[in-house]
Order: structure tokens, then C-alpha cells, then sequence
């Protein structure tokens, strides 16, 4: 069964959306490891009755995150390019040398289980609480907790869950600050709209009942999808002829220009005063090329 392109991309913003959450989950499950851990150290300054628990937690939180490590998916060559330089010219040759991307990953992840191992275990050779002791397992802490090597060894091989998207279009400090804007959002724009995945932007009153705004795609590179003016017109309780959406002059399908009533007659400027009303009567065939607006002043004559 073949997918729209609408439900395709909002099953890509499923996945990214479960993704994002279990790589929250995860980091979470390393912030309470980071902290089990150092509970764990600060208890062996004072007492060496939980040393075998603290040692046996420690190798089975790093086992198991070893075993779901995706080494799997590390770079096995890497490319090196080489500059050669001759009498008669030069050359660049590129050779491929086995990557250790899987091997640094791991000692990587290893790097806090195996650190911590390291610390209960000296804590029981040094007699009393030394202020050593108490400066490494500060030092272990604040480290892990701020280098989170495990975590970044997992995002060398799976690179982390993009945010989520939004257009660049789209996106401003307030993107629904005008009443207008909020009320596509919250009614047309919704899932099961009449105009799912869009923003409204640019909007401009052109009249008493009339509007002109201009209808963006949040998904980057795809187009503004199929909108219904029937069902706007229900939605917005405005006959059907009143709305108009067609593209956007200079602009690409993700944009389309939405308006709405019928804008109020705009004075014509001064050039079309003078062609269509005065030039054919007054002066035909006569051109208006400028145009100043200033004041006319009469200067006195000393008699």
C-alpha cells in the first residue's frame, strides 16, 4: 500500500519523536548510574561492607552497555590523502588505513566503570579517610557527570536524534504572536485541519473584512499541502468565493498566498491620475516623468 507523501512525513516525525525519547530515556539511565556510582564511592570512604555489591554493579551496568553498543556501525577504513611534491609537478594519493573508531568507542564507554573499579578499590588499601580520597571520588564525579565519555562514545557511532523540525521559515522568537496566527494553529493547522502542518505568517489586513497572509510548510523542502476551501470556508465561516490560495510571487510550493474578502480600492497614485484623467483631455500624448512635492513661495522685492 502506497503512502501519501503527508502520512510519509508524519510517520518520519514519529520516529523521530520515539527516537528523541529514548535517547532522553537513555541519558537519564546514565545520570542515575552516574550518581549510583557516586554514592558508591563516597560509602567506601567510610565502610568496605558494600565493596563486593558496589564491584559487581559496576561490571554489570558496563557489560550490559558494552553488549547494546552499536560497534557494529564504526567506520572500518579511514581515508588518508598524501601531498607529494616532484621536480615536474605534484600529486595527491589516497589510501585507506584501518580505522580503531569500534576500539576507542569502547574503551570510551569503559572509561567510567573502569575508573570507579579502580577508585573502590584503592579506598580499601588507603587506611581511614585520606584527602585524597575524598578529592578522586569529587574529582570522578563532577567528571563523569560533565564529560559523559559513555554518552558520546554511543553518539560517535549513532549520531544523536535531530530536534525537532521546524522551517527556518517558520520559525521567529514569537511564531504565533498575532490572534490570527494562534487561531490557524490551534483549529487549521492541527492534525485532522484543513491545513495540517502549515503556518501562518505575513499577515496583513487589506480591508474592514478582508486579510492577506501568506501559508508557510514547517517541514522543510516540502510543499504546502492540498487545502480544502470548502472546509476553511466552514471552519472560518466565510463563503467559499471570499478565499483564494494560490502561489506566492517569487516563491516555491513550501509558500502559498492565502486571501481572504475583497481588499478596499486603493487612491491611485499621481502618475495614473494624470494618464487616465487629465493627459487625455489637458495635454494627449504628454508623459509625466517626475513628480515634486514641495511648497511655492513668493519672494518679496525691495521696492
Amino acid at each position: 500500500m502506497m503512502l501519501s507523501a503527508d502520512r510519509m512525513e508524519r510517520l518520519r516525525a514519529q520516529l523521530g519523536t520515539a527516537r528523541r525519547h529514548i535517547d532522553t530515556a537513555r541519558s537519564r539511565v546514565g545520570r542515575v548510574a552516574t550518581a549510583a556510582g557516586a554514592a558508591a564511592a563516597t560509602t567506601g570512604l567510610f565502610t568496605p561492607d558494600l565493596l563486593g555489591e558496589s564491584l559487581l554493579a559496576t561490571a554489570a551496568a558496563t557489560g550490559t552497555g558494552l553488549l547494546f553498543l552499536p560497534t557494529h556501525r564504526a567506520a572500518r577504513y579511514t581515508e588518508v590523502k598524501e601531498h607529494h611534491q616532484f621536480h615536474n609537478g605534484s600529486s595527491t594519493i589516497t589510501r585507506r588505513e584501518p580505522s580503531h573508531q569500534a576500539r576507542t568507542t569502547a574503551l570510551l564507554y569503559t572509561a567510567p566503570g573502569a575508573s570507579l573499579t579502580g577508585l573502590l578499590l584503592a579506598e580499601q588499601l588507603v587506611p581511614g579517610i585520606h584527602w585524597g580520597e575524598v578529592l578522586a571520588v569529587s574529582l570522578w564525579s563532577a567528571g563523569i557527570w560533565w564529560l559523559r565519555p559513555a554518552r558520546t562514545a554511543r553518539h560517535m557511532l549513532v549520531p544523536p536524534p535531530p530536534t525537532k523540525q521546524t522551517s527556518d521559515l517558520a520559525v521567529t522568537d514569537q511564531p504565533h504572536s498575532h490572534p490570527v496566527a494562534r487561531w490557524w494553529a490551534e483549529n487549521a493547522a492541527t492534525e485532522e485541519g484543513a491545513a495540517p502542518g502549515t503556518v501562518l505568517q505575513d499577515i496583513e489586513q487589506t480591508g474592514e473584512q478582508a486579510m492577506r497572509a501568506v501559508i508557510h510548510s514547517i517541514t522543510p523542502g516540502e510543499p504546502v499541502p492540498d487545502i480544502s476551501l470548502k472546509r476553511l470556508s466552514a471552519l472560518m465561516d466565510v463563503p467559499v468565493e471570499l478565499i483564494n490560495i494560490g502561489p506566492a510571487p517569487g516563491r516555491g510550493a513550501s509558500v502559498q498566498l492565502l486571501t481572504v474578502g475583497k481588499a478596499d480600492e486603493q487612491e491611485p497614485d499621481a502618475a495614473t491620475v494624470w494618464a487616465e484623467r487629465i493627459a487625455p483631455l489637458a495635454m494627449p500624448e504628454a508623459t509625466l516623468t517626475a513628480i515634486n512635492f514641495g511648497s511655492m513661495t513668493r519672494k518679496e522685492v525691495d521696492a
